[in-house]
């Protein structure tokens, strides 16, 4: 097998580890979540708990996929658009879905305004102490934010070996942050838990070193202790167990990436991997509300947990068809063959 379809099998079993990771989020929310807010009619299974850490396994890859795009994209114009283009449009649909279904459906202590609604369009809205559309939606929040630090990074700086210094330091103000949590004053709180989002800087740090170990060859032992020291921060900052199931998702990520996982490449993972996304977005408030109605129905409660499952699936559909990648396609046509060639990164 050669390099380029090696490289692509890689690829292809990091989406559908995405989409495994986004059906892990979606049967916690539903089973787990929802009997902690609004109680089922039966015993949840323990296990589905553990789902809601297929998030840490969203940030890793994010780092690998992000800093991939950024080494691909010579000017930051073109990496700002094509993450806009990337995370907008499917956005304001998932926020105009999750809001009308709301306020029809429910839970009624999930509606929010439409005034916030217009501001969750922006992802700057937890900054101004607004609510969330979708209770998932902190994570894209999250998201957003390392996408203006790490462009700011690598576009300024433009050299690895002086971007590498910076990571030090947010992996070790990390550490300092998640072993002080409830002593952060609050004058620092907003630097250290929002902006630097300290509890989770380490997962997307982590992805970019194992990326930059999958493209450029083994690092040098400086990279390989910033890469351990940014892996052990999951070990503080999660109570245990869960703190072993973050570390595990790192070996999992690492089996991926080095090709011991391409016998995920199969047709519904790779499916569920380009919906994931999508699915993300509609699933959890729209899943509520569905659960809700099926229990003022008189139905069991898994039967309600099937019917928001095939709705949120389907709506990620009509979504993905309609609006995802339509967008995506249009700005590839518009700006690819403006975009040069590969910005060369000095190792």
């Amino acid at each position: 097998m050669n390099r380029a379809v090696a490289d692509s099998d890689r690829l292809n079993a990091l989406d559908a580890l995405r989409g495994l990771a986004a059906l892990a989020v979606v049967l916690f929310h539903y089973i787990y979540w929802y009997d902690r807010l609004y109680e089922h009619d039966f015993t949840p299974w323990a296990l589905v708990e553990a789902g809601r850490y297929g998030v840490h396994l969203f940030f890793m890859l994010s780092g690998f996929v992000i800093f991939m795009t950024l080494e691909r994209t010579p000017a930051p114009h073109l990496f700002a658009m094509a993450r806009a283009f990337r995370l907008l449009p499917a956005l304001w649909a998932g926020i105009a879905l999750t809001f009308a279904s709301v306020h029809w459906l429910g839970p009624e202590d999930r509606a929010v305004s439409l005034g916030t609604a217009l501001l969750n369009t922006t992802l700057l809205h937890e900054y101004l102490g607004l609510e969330h559309v979708d209770g998932a939606y902190w994570s894209l929040v999250i998201e957003a934010t390392f996408y203006v630090w790490i462009a700011l990074l690598h576009y300024g700086v433009r050299d690895w070996k002086r971007i590498r210094p910076v990571l030090w330091g947010w992996v070790l103000i990390s550490y300092a942050a998640v072993l002080t949590w409830k002593q952060i004053p609050d004058s620092l709180a907003f630097i250290l838990k929002d902006l630097l989002f300290t509890r989770y800087a380490p997962l997307f740090i982590s992805g970019m070193l194992i990326y930059r170990w999958y493209r450029h060859g083994r690092p040098d032992l400086a990279e390989q202790a910033l890469l351990a020291v940014a892996i052990g921060h999951s070990l503080l900052s999660y109570k245990a167990p869960f703190n072993l199931l973050v570390f595990a998702g790192y070996g999992i990520f690492m089996m991926a990436v080095i090709g011991r996982l391409d016998w995920l490449c199969r047709a519904p993972l790779l499916w569920l991997g380009r919906l994931s996304y999508s699915l993300y977005l509609v699933h959890q408030n729209i899943g509520y509300g569905i659960i809700s109605a099926a229990y003022r129905a008189g139905l069991p409660g898994w039967v309600g947990i099937i019917l928001a499952l095939v709705a949120a699936v389907g709506l990620a559909m009509l979504i993905n068809r309609v609006i995802e990648q339509p967008a995506l396609h249009w700005f590839r046509r518009r700006f690819r063959p403006h975009a040069g060639a590969k910005m060369i990164r000095k190792a």
